[in-house]
């Protein structure tokens, strides 16, 4: 297990990770941490940047572009270029995204072990709250199979409700559906906005990065570098709990 994964939990740690509180509810990111591939995104929004006129490699481009709202990212493209973009360029780009990742989204190493064990293990309720718009992660989760263990209604949308990340309303959206108190969930991220937005929502959050990258500090924020670590420290945490009650 990551030694960045300690006990005892510090008292201003939200509820769902300390001995005294109860974790009831995991709602995961999806880009990073179920389905990789961005880079395949972000290299589309580059390639149509540098038809603008832009000079941009894919690998600024996935650093500038990844996680960012396809429609921010169209103004920036326009305010760097000069050109003046289709109104509707996010809607064109999404569609190039859906496309390509119908044919070739792959799942991140150990995903799909890791979320039937959190379901059948674990026995806790499992949910889905990306910046991704529904069209987007169904043609992902359909690729990657995951679609057989996350059904549709169990996904939700930023994009697609106006709730973008770091805003927390689409965590607190997918706990209101569950009927489950944010101080009782706990949400796996990838980026700092992510982290954030689960900050705000006052749930606990298991970052998913290399140890050797920065990362975000408060007393809710746990680190791991695989999905493997993931199970094993819900059971921990889960372990102190039914101990301590």
């Amino acid at each position: 297990m990551s030694e960045h994964v300690n006990f005892p939990i510090p008292a201003d740690a939200p509820l769902a990770v300390q001995p005294k509180g109860e974790l009831r509810m995991v709602l995961f990111d999806c880009d990073g941490v179920l389905v990789g591939g961005e880079h395949f995104s972000t290299a589309l929004m580059s390639e149509d940047a540098r038809s603008h006129g832009w000079d941009i490699s894919d690998e600024e481009g996935n650093k500038l572009f990844g996680g960012g709202e396809l429609a921010k990212i169209g103004e920036m493209i326009a305010e760097k270029t000069g050109d003046k973009l289709p109104a509707d360029w996010d809607m064109i780009m999404q569609k190039r995204i859906v496309d390509m990742m119908r044919a070739k989204a792959p799942a991140i190493d150990g995903a799909e072990r890791m979320v039937r064990a959190v379901k059948e293990e674990l026995k806790l309720p499992v949910r889905v709250g990306s910046n991704s718009s529904m069209a987007e992660m169904e043609a992902k989760f359909s690729c990657t199979g995951l679609d057989k263990l996350l059904p549709v209604e169990r996904i939700h949308s930023g994009r697609d409700l106006s709730m973008p990340k770091p805003r927390p309303d689409i965590y607190l959206y997918g706990a209101k559906q569950e009927g489950i108190p944010p101080e009782n969930c706990i949400v796996i991220e990838d980026s700092d906005a992510g982290v954030e937005a689960a900050r705000r929502a006052g749930m606990a959050c298991v970052l998913l990065r290399d140890l050797d990258k920065p990362a975000p500090s408060w007393p809710g924020l746990f680190r791991i570098q695989h999905l493997d670590e993931l199970v094993p420290l819900l059971k921990k945490i889960i372990a102190a709990q039914q101990t301590a009650h």
